[in-house]
């Protein structure tokens, strides 16, 4: 099983030549097990990138959406995936209470806003609403759970052998009396319980988060934790702060205490993990 990150929420550059070393692409990361299947998580602006190293061989993509906000699903459009004729494209989402997947995502993918409309689209494409439990797609069984976040959002655990959890949006101390012992009560649990790997939303600095409870997402610090307790084995943090540049970054990741027996490597586009 091989993991690249494409896009991860964004960094800004460090004053000076050089472009951000973490990388300035929202939400994109590609899972492939064999040769002939793809599965991409997220469809932010990095997806446009995993589209100019577009794997050969590779007849069917699986595309899971965490959720709809647009940083998640604005690359969507520009994926070249989606103009290759034949290709078989399966979309998964969560529904919502105001609307089914193609109904909101034919929002975006119509005018004014997108020039070409869903059923316009070359590519053999299937829209799937989420189920909430386990199903399958070629080479990996996928998990999925409703967790903290505004709106409908979901995260994942994705399994072939080795487990992935994948939540970029997550505030896992919401709502809980004893952030992160109480296992039962703690958002997300269940899918990054046990996992080879856990990529995480760890957007704020402690400071930062405290004006910031309820909007969605955690602390470094907290995915730390959260990892920790849940027994992971490498934690990838995710989504950093859009305006956090990389000095800024490298500070903080510093100054984490890596907890015995787990690898914290910060996620960043270009990096791949081999499990």
């Amino acid at each position: 099983m091989n993991v690249t990150f494409w896009g991860v929420r964004g960094s800004v550059p460090t004053p000076g030549p050089d472009t951000a070393r973490y990388g300035g692409n929202t939400s994109c990361v590609s899972v492939q097990a064999d040769t002939n299947s793809l599965v991409v998580l997220d469809a932010g602006t990095g997806i446009c990138e995993l589209g100019h190293h577009f794997p050969p061989g590779v007849e069917r993509i699986d595309i899971l959406l965490t959720h709809l906000h647009m940083d998640h699903i604005i690359g969507l459009g520009f994926f070249s995936g989606l103009y290759r004729e034949g290709l078989d494209v399966h979309l998964w989402g969560p529904d919502s209470t105001v609307g089914k997947l193609r109904e909101r995502l034919s929002r975006y993918l119509s005018p004014p806003l997108f020039p070409v409309r869903i059923r316009e689209l070359p590519c053999r494409l299937s829209l799937h609403g989420l189920p909430l439990g386990t199903f399958s797609v070629p080479g990996f069984d996928v998990t999925t759970a409703l967790v903290c976040h505004p709106g409908a959002t979901v995260g994942y655990r994705v399994s072939n052998g080795a487990t992935i959890a994948y939540l970029p949006d997550h505030e896992p101390a919401l709502g809980v009396r004893k952030f992160p012992e109480a296992a039962r009560w703690t958002s997300g649990y269940d899918l990054v319980a046990d996992a080879d790997v856990l990529i995480h939303d760890a957007q704020y600095t402690d400071d930062e988060y405290d004006d910031r409870v309820g909007w969605g997402h955690s602390t470094i610090r907290h995915s730390v934790a959260l990892a920790k307790f849940a027994e992971v084995r490498h934690l990838v943090p995710f989504h950093h702060d859009p305006g956090h540049d990389d000095a800024v970054l490298d500070a903080v990741y510093d100054e984490i205490d890596v907890p015995a027996g787990m690898a914290i490597t910060p996620a960043r586009e270009g990096l791949s993990l081999s499990l």
